[in-house]
């Protein structure tokens, strides 16, 4: 399955860049992930979330759930296996998509610090394709401050930390919570086996895990 958004693709202009892939939604989610917006397209080694093989999340994910780090990766290349993540991520039911759907890339670096939201997306367009869904996670200031600002609300949760978005529940009336974790990137200061820690707390919340 094709996950690019060739239409976006093919519409970006004008310094602006309009989101390059297809929300993934599998219908059982329990978790939504939402980054800011995906890197540069030469950062990629694959075309889906999380692309740069340098970023650890699918690292994490391959940890928390296997024990292994290194259990999405390509041994003999420096890929993620794309089709291992997805069947992975649509029998635990994760879903990702990102809080804009259109950006500037004010310098030419990865940073979100140099990212213009042009467009926001419509959060609660993706939480109508997941009946389920009873967290949405962020893992960066942008990202975090992008929901917030859609949802309107004052006080986002300190990384590891928690808070219902309220007024917002699923289609079975539970809950949804906006929880917040550390981002996969290297660049972000701490160890990766304390962020396994919290990711794992996550998941466990969310009932993904034991």
């Amino acid at each position: 399955m094709n996950y690019l958004n060739v239409e976006n693709i093919a519409r970006s202009g004008d310094g602006v860049e309009y989101h390059p892939l297809v929300p993934f939604l599998p219908s059982n989610a329990k978790v939504l992930f939402l980054g800011s917006f995906p890197p540069q397209r030469k950062r990629w080694c694959m075309d889906f979330f999380y692309p740069n093989f340098i970023n650890d999340h699918w690292r994490i994910e391959g940890e928390v759930f296997f024990g292994d780090r290194q259990h999405f990766v390509v041994s003999d290349k420096k890929v993620f296996n794309l089709d291992e993540i997805v069947d992975f991520c649509n029998a635990k039911g994760i879903a990702f998509f990102d809080t804009a759907c259109a950006v500037r890339r004010l310098k030419e670096n990865a940073s979100d610090k140099f990212l213009e939201v042009v467009e926001p997306t419509d959060i609660n367009a993706l939480l109508r394709a997941l009946p389920q869904c009873r967290v949405i996670v962020t893992t960066g200031e942008k990202a975090t401050d992008t929901l917030c600002q859609y949802y309107g609300v004052e006080n986002s949760p300190k990384v590891g930390m928690f808070s219902p978005l309220l007024g917002i529940r699923n289609q079975q009336a539970e809950q949804i919570y906006l929880y917040r974790l550390p981002s996969s990137s290297r660049a972000y200061p701490l160890a990766f086996d304390k962020k396994v820690a919290f990711y794992r707390e996550m998941f466990r919340f969310a009932g993904v895990i034991d």
